[in-house]
């Protein structure tokens, strides 16, 4: 069979859709000598991936996401190639492509955080792209053979959203994380002074989109400060309009010992895990908790906002508080950071639920997939 995969996406460009994509592909590559892939690449990123496979063949496809390109050009590079099976790692499948595929759905969060509030466009334009988002993934989900979903929560939030799509249609494929062992010890005192971090801290990493409720978290620590005055929280996350507000509301409510550390590559990140007390996670809402396993991996405990994909994939492996609830985000950092016994019990559960996702696992899951449509 000839497989296409959609890698626009591929590698750190595509933050945790191209962590998904990259270690689709790697897996896929270790696990089938029998089908013929090609992994459709933009100019960005075709260089990052490197064939290891013999029947894996890059291509170029210099399309924009969500672009008029995308959705006409694109489908005709796919047929110049005669793919029999297209996988789509996003909802961004075009409209006028008509061939047999596969689409991953990750999250339904732009459905659940509609709201001009997590845009920096204008409220006319902001509209105009999420009806036009609206009709892209429906088409998606319904045109498909199959849909791929990360957790049983997105997958029971897609049935619940789409009453028309049979459950049969819908796989759960977990993802996984990585192990780490890329730091020098005699480094971390250096990485930590580039970044400006100091002792003791709590860590953030990722984006600071509303439905990562980072509001509620800063407004928190405004409480720990009085209460442990030598706490520091550091956020690290490549500085935008969001990141940019949220610093804004950090002065204003003249909030100390918050540490914006900026974009941080994976080799810095280690050390900046290990020296943290813990690792915090006060989402409202996720398709899978990646960043918490791979802090769990990293040997950090975790403290996380109790929802139900978190409840899901992290089950009794972190300290979980109502994220709706400032004053209980502010139990759950006074537990963590005075409970040395907590710390040691929920590092050791998170070295174990680390274990219950593989990334190969991922890969023949979703290989078995491709073979069914073909027969």
């Amino acid at each position: 069979m000839r497989i296409g995969i959609d890698a626009r996406f591929y590698g750190p460009i595509g933050k945790g859709l191209g962590r998904y994509t990259e270690k689709l592909i790697e897996n896929l590559e270790k696990i089938d000598q029998e089908n013929q892939y090609f992994i459709f690449l933009k100019k960005e990123n075709i260089d990052e991936y490197q064939p290891k496979n013999k029947n894996f063949q890059k291509v170029l496809a210099d399309y924009r996401w969500y672009t008029l390109a995308e959705q006409i050009k694109f489908p005709y590079l796919i047929k110049k190639y005669k793919i029999e099976l297209m996988h789509f790692p996003h909802f961004n499948v075009p409209i006028f492509y008509w061939g047999k595929f596969v689409v991953t759905i990750h999250d339904l969060i732009l459905l659940h955080f509609p709201t001009i509030r997590s845009s920096t466009l204008s409220p006319i334009v902001y509209w105009f792209k999420f009806l036009a988002y609206k009709i892209v993934i429906s088409s998606a989900i319904r045109r498909s053979n199959r849909v791929i979903t990360v957790s049983q929560f997105t997958k029971n939030d897609l049935l619940e959203k789409y009453k028309k799509i049979p459950k049969e249609k819908v796989l759960v494929t977990y993802e996984a994380c990585d192990e780490y062992r890329l730091f020098n010890p005699q480094e971390k005192d250096t990485i930590l002074k580039r970044y400006q971090i100091k002792v003791p801290y709590l860590l953030y990493v990722g984006n600071a989109y509303p439905h990562k409720n980072p509001e509620r978290l800063v407004m928190a620590f405004k409480e720990i400060t009085q209460i442990l005055p030598d706490l520091k929280l550091v956020f690290v996350g490549s500085k935008d309009y969001f990141y940019q507000r949220l610093e804004d509301l950090v002065v204003t409510e003249k909030i100390k010992n918050i540490i914006f550390a900026g974009f941080v590559p994976d080799y810095d990140l280690d050390p900046i895990f290990q020296k943290a007390i813990a690792y915090l996670r006060p989402s409202l809402y996720e398709g899978f908790e990646l960043p918490p396993l791979e802090a769990m991996a990293r040997g950090l405990p975790v403290i996380c906002s109790r929802h139900t994909c978190a409840q899901e994939i992290l089950e009794d492996s972190v300290h979980y508080f109502n994220g709706e609830d400032i004053s209980d985000i502010i139990r759950a950092i006074k537990d963590i950071v005075e409970k040395e016994d907590l710390r040691k019990k929920l590092i050791a559960k998170g070295y174990q639920q680390v274990k219950k996702y593989n990334w190969q696992t991922m890969a023949k899951k979703t290989l078995k997939l491709y073979k069914s449509i073909k027969n």
